[in-house]
């Protein structure tokens, strides 16, 4: 049976040329004329026959932006291609910030619509998500951990001294840091090594089932207990109970959490007897802990009893150097499941473009982004071609370099205009006077640029730009009048004039 594209427009006629080409694709096709009717037919008895969304993004009623964010909330994991008459790179960004797997700009080639669907279903095919790597044995160590930022190298560190004793520890990070791979690594390299270790998502457990999960319940203790069960606290007697996202608790449960941590004992619901267990706990959360403290959302007893040895996990933006070694490792793990079982390898390039990417969903969103890619590539080599998304987002901010001579046009929603340089600006440091300015990430040795030079470079740009209304340059560089006056001062830029020149030295 062939593919089923989903097509969402309000536009009649550009429907039917969508149905039209997808249909001489070789596929079928579904239409929905708005956002609303798009969430029906996703909702319906169709639903399951979906393998990829066609969907525009300006529409009156429920926009594109919108039928993403729905589509996230609900679990809808369809990749989405974006399609766009006007707007610019903002709206672009947004759609491939809430999701969206490719976009393409109206009126769109053939031959342009087909490689995007043909992409998209090449994903979808094999789930859309990265393979999970597992260790024979399931123990993790810190040696198995691909790092070599400094930043990571501390929470080695202060987890190779965790493991030493049996405190318990509360591990904090952004979502998708490896919260979890710590906790892992920590028991790997304890003396609980060979003991179990049991892991409870507290915010995806329904409120009404935590108590009973936790803790366990006896048979007929409430209806549809039709069984005895232990729990997760008795499943990791001797070993490891590692709470994931426990700022997601109710409190009612985290008055019982608080007696099993203080007295290491549980009370199984309907049982008439507590049950002893002999456990090593590390918790983990992406929440501000203190803060659901003081707002009385976490009670503050339990909170100081969890936070005895507390390991804070860096953002991958923040350890960028860890990107090359993080890619490699991935693709050496997808590489078994490519046909012919070949070797892949990335471009100079694109690594460059993934180093400068801020990866909100930190190394899970590398991760996928990684398999993604290799499941494009028709080569043995990744480039930024295969990596659509992030070099929507990247390239509408930063020229990472020249682009090649060979390399697909890039559309008018995010293709950089024109340059012009400035009289008192360098051929290496162009800016853009207008429309969306460039700022060049790397100098002509190939190295980054420091952050100086390109916050002088913004500088020199914005008061070109707003025609030297310090007002306005302060209001859009995010900073106050004061500090912008005091940069002036120091790159040496006269404020008077209000022109980028270098004051005479």
């Amino acid at each position: 049976m062939s593919a089923c594209v989903l097509i969402v427009d309000d536009d009649p006629v550009q429907r039917r040329l969508l149905e039209a080409a997808v249909t001489k694709f070789g596929y079928r096709a579904i239409v929905a004329d708005g956002g609303e009717a798009a969430l029906k037919v996703l909702d319906g008895a169709d639903a399951g026959n979906v393998s990829v969304v066609i969907l525009d993004l300006s529409m009156p009623g429920m926009d594109g932006i919108t039928v993403l964010q729905t589509m996230r909330k609900r679990g809808i994991q369809l990749p989405v291609i974006v399609q766009t008459a006007q707007g610019g790179i903002e709206t672009v960004i947004s759609a491939m910030r809430n999701g969206a797997f490719d976009f393409v700009v109206k009126p769109a080639s053939p031959e342009r619509l087909k490689t995007a669907v043909a992409n998209a279903l090449k994903v979808e095919a094999l789930g859309g998500e990265a393979p999970r790597s597992t260790r024979s044995g399931g123990v993790l160590t810190f040696k198995d951990m691909v790092t070599g930022s400094p930043a990571m190298e501390r929470v080695i560190r202060l987890g190779q001294k965790a493991a030493a004793s049996n405190i318990p520890i509360l591990i904090e990070g952004e979502s998708g840091v490896g919260k979890e791979l710590v906790a892992r690594a920590i028991q790997g390299s304890s003396g609980r090594r060979s003991k179990p270790f049991v892991t409870v998502n507290c915010g995806a457990i329904p409120d009404n089932l935590v108590e009973s999960i936790l803790f366990g319940h006896e048979k007929g203790s409430f209806t549809g207990a039709t069984e005895k069960h232990a729990g997760k606290f008795v499943e990791a007697h001797t070993g490891t109970l590692f709470l994931d996202e426990i700022g997601d608790l109710p409190l009612d449960v985290q008055v019982k959490l608080l007696r099993a941590v203080q007295e290491g004992e549980v009370d199984p619901v309907g049982g008439r007897s507590t049950v002893k267990v002999d456990i090593r706990f590390i918790s983990a959360t992406h929440r501000n802990l203190l803060q659901q403290v003081k707002d009385g959302k976490f009670r503050e007893d339990l909170f100081y009893r969890l936070n005895v040895y507390p390991i804070f996990v860096p953002p991958l933006r923040e350890r960028r150097e860890d990107v090359p070694a993080l890619v490699r490792h991935f693709l050496a793990n997808v590489a078994p499941s490519q046909p012919r079982g070949r070797i892949m390898d990335i471009s100079a390039r694109a690594l460059s473009m993934l180093q400068a990417y801020d990866w909100p969903g930190n190394i899970r969103q590398l991760e996928n982004a990684v398999f993604r890619a290799s499941v494009l590539c028709e080569d043995n080599v990744l480039t930024e071609e295969e990596f659509p998304q992030i070099r929507a987002q990247v390239e509408g901010v930063v020229v990472l370099s020249e682009r090649s001579a060979d390399a697909a046009p890039l559309p008018p929603e995010i293709a950089p205009l024109p340059v012009e340089t400035s009289r008192d600006t360098s051929p290496a440091e162009p800016i853009a006077r207008n429309g969306f300015g460039m700022l060049k990430a790397m100098d002509e040795r190939g190295n980054v640029r420091s952050l100086a030079d390109v916050e002088l470079d913004m500088i020199r740009l914005a008061i070109d730009h707003y025609n030297g209304q310090m007002s306005e340059v302060a209001r859009r560089l995010g900073i106050g009048r004061s500090t912008l006056y005091r940069k002036l001062k120091e790159y040496g830029i006269d404020p008077e004039t209000g022109r980028a020149e270098r004051l005479a030295s």
